[in-house]
């Protein structure tokens, strides 16, 4: 992995650090935050190589339709709903009821 590369994971995992306790957010919303408005995808990448940092909440980043995405880099095939689930976010066939209601947007939030 690049330098530059490392320098943006960790600026990705210190915005989702903030993601509140039963809030999610998008990737495409990190990476807008970040400057980087086309690099939802980056964001993505970063989000899959944070499984061993503990204290970044991978389970509350989803795609921009509030589908969980990502949820076969979880152990086990409902891991990321359940952690959802566990905030009060209701989830059903893998996507986020009432996305809209829990979205939080770091551009707004983090000011």
């Amino acid at each position: 992995m690049k330098p530059e590369n490392q320098n943006f994971f960790e600026k990705v995992y210190d915005v989702a650090r903030q993601i509140p306790y039963g809030r999610v957010t998008s990737y495409g919303a990190i990476a807008k935050y970040l400057g980087a408005a086309r690099s939802a995808r980056m964001v993505g990448w970063a989000m899959n190589g944070s499984g061993s940092k503990e204290d970044v909440p991978a389970h509350r980043v989803v795609n921009r339709k509030g589908l969980l995405t990502g949820k076969h880099h979880f152990d086990g095939t409902t891991l990321m709903q359940q952690l959802l689930e566990n905030e009060g976010i209701k989830v059903v066939d893998h996507q986020i009821v009432d996305f809209e209601k829990c979205f939080w947007d770091p551009a707004t939030e983090l000011i």
